[in-house]
């Protein structure tokens, strides 16, 4: 397995992996699966912004799993707060796949004067956890019965990893509070 970048032509293979979960576990709060046309949008986002979104491959090229990251909210206290998501193919599973992406993604973040990474997991996705608590990462909080999914409620748990002292530049702060 090799670690990389993902390009356009890797589309329909992480749309089959996102419809996936949408459909048969709670990774993803959605209920449709998503289309074509949202993948392309979301790589227009991801080049707009230089997010990455890098791959895990097979030797054979088949795509075993991808990671990314996006801003954590939209505001600009938060430039340097990222959430990230990371989602590996069903049968590959329990082979590193998740830890490799993760550790890629997390080394190329501290190299982009980011600060704090945030995963928002859902909380009986104990796989998630774990592998986010061997990365190094917080368990920040939870909020309870957020999502409503397969007709139950769901906890988020939220953990972030603190990447490196604070930023030396960004936006000019308000001298008006809000």
């Amino acid at each position: 397995m090799t670690i990389g970048t993902c390009t356009r032509d890797h589309a329909p293979e992480i749309l089959a992996i996102y419809n996936h979960e949408i459909a048969h576990t709670t990774a993803l709060y959605e209920y449709e699966p998503r289309t074509p046309e949202f993948m392309r949008g979301w790589f227009d986002g991801k080049e707009r912004g230089g997010l990455p979104v890098l791959g895990a491959f097979e030797e054979d090229g088949a795509l075993a799993g991808f990671a990314t990251y996006g801003p954590f909210r939209a505001f600009p206290a938060y430039l340097h707060t990222v959430e990230h998501s990371v989602y590996v193919r069903a049968d590959q599973r329990g082979r590193g796949v998740g830890r490799a992406l993760l550790t890629e993604l997390v080394r190329t973040a501290r190299t982009r004067d980011l600060h704090v990474m945030v995963g928002v997991i859902d909380a009986a996705n104990l796989a998630s956890v774990a592998l986010h608590r061997a990365a190094g990462f917080g368990h920040a909080g939870t909020l309870r019965e957020v999502g409503y999914k397969f007709g139950r409620w769901l906890d988020v748990d939220i953990y972030q990893l603190t990447l490196a002292a604070p930023p030396r530049t960004g936006p000019r702060e308000s001298a008006t509070a809000a």
